[in-house]
């Protein structure tokens, strides 16, 4: 008889929480219920019309339906540093600081890859998007985790981070050789300022490690917050590498284009990479994310007015169903902390039972880590009518929920 050999990368990754409640959705659904799925981030609706235009004019020409440059067409990596001047003020170089990824997880995947050695140590921030941990156990690395802090604002609190990152640091087994930040952060929503960049980089060049930034939702913000980026602290580029996607500021998810952006022996790193594991991405849909970066924006507001609009309805309507949600600054979700009657579920079975029994799909926070079991994250994917009648399902869920608390501590 055949002996299976084990898979020890495999055997480090958890089971997928995320995974759970996608089957109990599944389930719900062929048993005919009308789901309101709030649980993952992914936009609705399609990419504006003049860049899928473009994707259909480039797409006609047979010359574009061969192999592409695995680090991106260098129109794309063009447009990627136009970007970065126009909003930023931050010049790069298109051939040594720029690489194009399919999507950001993609690249950050592939970036772990190339420069993690087994058993080297990232320091990587909880709750937390879960490819910003498990890269590194895919690689052979290892994580130690910290828990991230923030106000009831959603905040990044600095001093307290910085305390918290010099212990994740002493706790380390070795030093650490990389830090992992997101902000906007996903799940959480905490926004940081400036500041925060330039002690980090100073910090980094201290400590002699590399930050990895993760800027998926900088275009989506609210009240006047504006994403900063660590590239524009001076001599960031020694010691960092920021990522950002398409997916979110130009309904574009299911096209997969990203960049990585930085310090160019990082950056360097990863398209050497690329071109040992892909030809890169296709080429018509490269010449339309071009235009996206390149074109008119007007799109990206638009897309982020939706956004903040259901934010306003998802807080009124919950708030007025018995679930306290606060407002955020930034990104297309909502952390919601679990209402104090259901606290003692965890996230995991307070999200299947509301799932099951509002007919309501949100995200466990124990999914992103630890420091997350007391929340659920909500996609804003649904439009406001739906919002409203989640709302109404919530409200009679809380209301038997209550009824039937006593009983359940008896």
């Amino acid at each position: 008889m055949f002996n299976e050999f084990e898979f020890d990368k495999m055997r480090r990754l958890p089971k997928y929480v995320f995974a759970e409640v996608g089957e109990l959705k599944m389930s719900e659904r062929r048993k005919g219920a009308d789901v309101i799925d709030f649980s993952m981030g992914n936009p609705d609706g399609p990419a504006p019309e003049h860049i899928r235009e473009k994707l259909i004019e480039a797409s006609a020409k047979p010359h574009n339906h061969g192999y592409s440059a695995s680090k991106g067409i260098y129109k794309l990596r063009l447009a990627i540093t136009n970007w970065y001047k126009r909003r930023y003020d931050v010049d790069l170089d298109p051939d040594t600081e720029t690489v194009a990824t399919m999507g950001s997880k993609e690249g950050y995947a592939h970036l772990i890859q190339a420069i993690v050695n087994p058993g080297d140590m990232a320091v990587v921030p909880d709750p937390a998007y879960p490819i910003h941990a498990y890269a590194f156990a895919l690689a052979g690395g290892n994580v130690q985790k910290m828990e991230l802090p923030y106000d009831e604002d959603f905040n990044l609190l600095e001093d307290q981070f910085f305390h918290n990152l010099e212990k994740a640091f002493q706790d380390s087994f070795v030093k650490p050789k990389y830090v992992v930040v997101n902000f906007p952060h996903n799940p959480t929503t905490v926004t940081c300022q400036q500041s925060f960049y330039e002690r980090i980089v100073a910090m980094a060049k201290k400590e002699r490690f590399y930050i990895i930034s993760d800027i998926a939702y900088a275009d989506i913000t609210f009240d006047g917050y504006k994403t900063p980026s660590i590239l524009t602290v001076p001599g960031a580029k020694d010691v960092a590498v920021e990522s950002f996607t398409l997916s979110k500021s130009y309904n574009m998810a299911g096209w997969r284009v990203g960049f990585i952006v930085g310090n160019k022996k990082l950056v360097g790193a990863l398209q050497k990479i690329k071109s040992w594991l892909d030809y890169g991405m296709f080429t018509p849909i490269q010449i339309a994310a071009t235009i996206a970066l390149d074109g008119p924006q007007e799109c990206v507001a638009e897309f982020t007015d939706k956004y903040y609009r259901r934010q306003k309805v998802v807080i009124e309507t919950f708030n007025q169903a018995g679930w306290a949600i606060r407002p955020t600054k930034a990104s297309m979700f909502l952390w919601a902390e679990i209402p104090q009657e259901l606290q003692h579920l965890g996230s995991l079975e307070f999200a299947k039972r509301l799932l099951v029994e509002a007919k309501v799909a949100v995200s466990p926070g124990i999914g992103f880590g630890e420091y997350g079991d007391k929340y659920v994250r909500i996609a804003l994917i649904e439009n406001e009518k739906r919002i409203r009648q989640a709302a109404k399902n919530i409200k009679t869920f809380l209301a038997q929920a209550k009824q039937n608390a006593p009983k359940q501590a008896q």
